[in-house]
Order: C-alpha cells, then sequence, then structure tokens
C-alpha cells in the first residue's frame, strides 16, 4: 500500500533548449536571499562579526562558493572518470549534479578570503554564516523531492509513507529527501538558532560553526542508511556511502572547533 509519488513538472517555465526556471533553482535562489537577510540581522548582535553592508557584498562571495564549488565537488568526488573523458560535459550545470561537500568547501574558502581582506573575525563570521546555511539544505532537499532524485532505499511493507519513485522502478522506498530536509534543515536550523541566542556561547566564538558542522555530518550520515546510493558508485568501503565517508572529516573537524573556542574562553 505505497504512496502514489507526487507528479510535479521539475521544471516551471521552459525557455529555450536545456534552458529553463527549475524548482532546483529557485531553491538556490530562496535559500542564499532568505540566509542573506536573515544574516543582516545576526550580525547586529555582539560579536557583530559584520557590518550589514558587509553582508550584502558577502552575498556574492557565498553564491560563488556554492555554485563553483558545489560543482567541482560533484565532479572530483562522485564522477571524476567521467568528467576527465568528458571535461566540457562539466560545465553543463543544467544537467545537474551539485555537491554539498563541494559547496560548504567553496563557502569556507570564500569565508576565510573574505575575512582576511577586511580583517574580521573569522570564526564569529562563520558562526554567523552557518546559522542561515539549514534554510537552503532543507530547500535543497524539497528540491530533490520535487525533482523525484536522490530517493531512498527500499523500505518496510508495513511503512505507512513509503512511496514508489518514477525513476526507481516498482519498489517501494523511503522518502529519503524528506527526512534529510527535516534532519539537515528544520532539526539542525533549531538547534543553531538555539545556540545562537544563548549570548555567552555566541560569543565563544567557533562555537556554533562547530556545533553545524558536527550537526550536518551527523544527520547526513543517519540520513544516508535510508538513502540509495548512486548508482555509479554503490556502496563503498566498509558498507559506506561516498555521503557518510565525506562528512566524517565534518564531524570531526566541527568537534574540534567546539574544543578550540572552550579552551579560548
Amino acid at each position: 500500500m505505497a504512496l502514489s509519488y507526487p507528479q510535479i513538472d521539475p521544471e516551471i517555465v521552459h525557455i529555450y533548449g536545456p534552458f529553463g526556471i527549475r524548482w532546483y533553482a529557485v531553491a538556490y535562489i530562496i535559500g542564499l536571499v532568505g540566509g542573506w537577510k536573515y544574516m543582516r540581522w545576526l550580525v547586529s548582535k555582539a560579536p557583530y562579526a559584520m557590518s550589514a553592508e558587509q553582508v550584502d557584498d558577502f552575498l556574492v562571495w557565498v553564491t560563488m562558493g556554492v555554485v563553483l564549488g558545489g560543482r567541482l565537488g560533484f565532479v572530483l568526488f562522485y564522477k571524476p572518470l567521467f568528467y576527465l573523458s568528458h571535461p566540457f560535459e562539466a560545465l553543463m550545470v543544467w544537467q545537474g549534479g551539485m555537491s554539498f561537500h563541494g559547496g560548504a568547501l567553496g563557502v569556507i574558502l570564500a569565508i576565510i578570503l573574505y575575512a582576511r581582506k577586511y580583517k574580521l573575525n573569522l570564526f564569529a563570521v562563520g558562526d554567523a554564516v552557518c546559522t542561515v546555511v539549514p534554510i537552503g539544505l532543507f530547500l535543497g532537499r524539497i528540491a530533490n523531492f520535487v525533482n523525484g532524485e536522490l530517493f531512498g532505499r527500499e523500505a518496510p511493507d508495513d511503512l505507512p509513507w513509503a512511496m514508489v519513485f518514477p525513476n526507481g522502478g516498482p519498489i517501494a522506498r523511503h522518502p529519503s529527501q524528506l527526512y534529510e530536509a527535516g534532519l539537515e534543515g528544520l532539526a539542525l536550523f533549531v538547534l543553531l538558532n538555539i545556540l545562537w541566542r544563548i549570548e555567552a556561547v555566541r560569543l565563544r566564538s567557533g562555537t556554533v560553526a562547530g556545533a553545524f558542522l558536527t550537526g550536518y555530518g551527523l544527520a547526513r550520515i543517519i540520513g544516508e542508511f535510508f538513502r540509495q546510493p548512486d548508482s555509479y558508485l554503490g556502496f563503498l568501503w566498509g558498507g559506506a556511502t561516498m555521503g557518510q565517508l565525506l562528512s566524517i572529516p565534518f564531524v570531526l573537524v566541527g568537534l574540534g572547533l567546539i574544543a578550540k573556542a572552550r579552551r579560548a574562553a
């Protein structure tokens, strides 16, 4: 008694050829704009990581980090041999293929470069940025669901919300995109905002960023147990997926940041 997948056209408006306005692109835009607006409010509180005008300027840096890092991460982490033999297809972003871990590294690089250029507190800027990131994560996972991609593994027969996806065969599967939206998006957003509102925690610069890296890594590792591995990768070392392996360093670095912030305090 599996649920039917709601047929939602992933393309809102078709323009020409491969070009059109897709829900996935809209999710990116709303996530960036929503994060920008919210971050302007966050930096108005101690430790005053940057000015509101600098947040406006930083939006461009973050956008470049997300797009370039996300695409490059997908190329290098998930399909390096394919793009090595088809290098021009790496530029065809409309065909899909973005890596959160690559996008995160791109944003981290943007934070480091921007903080150095304007002599800002690197970890305070990182805390503010990480507090708003779950907004984009939530919207991105909802867009994955709309696209019918990154669906889950086979579900038990008695799971009432199991779903048959168009590209997943006749098997009833976990709607893992919604699990990840709840964990990486909603739950992580609530956790980080609770921490941010505790002034003693907020003033220990690096604590919120560390909590984000640790929380995201754990949420992704858990979510991957329900998500069907990519067909071109399958299961890797020890039965883990690529998403789980890439998330382990996030957890370790996050815990290190939290410990560093406590020592500094």
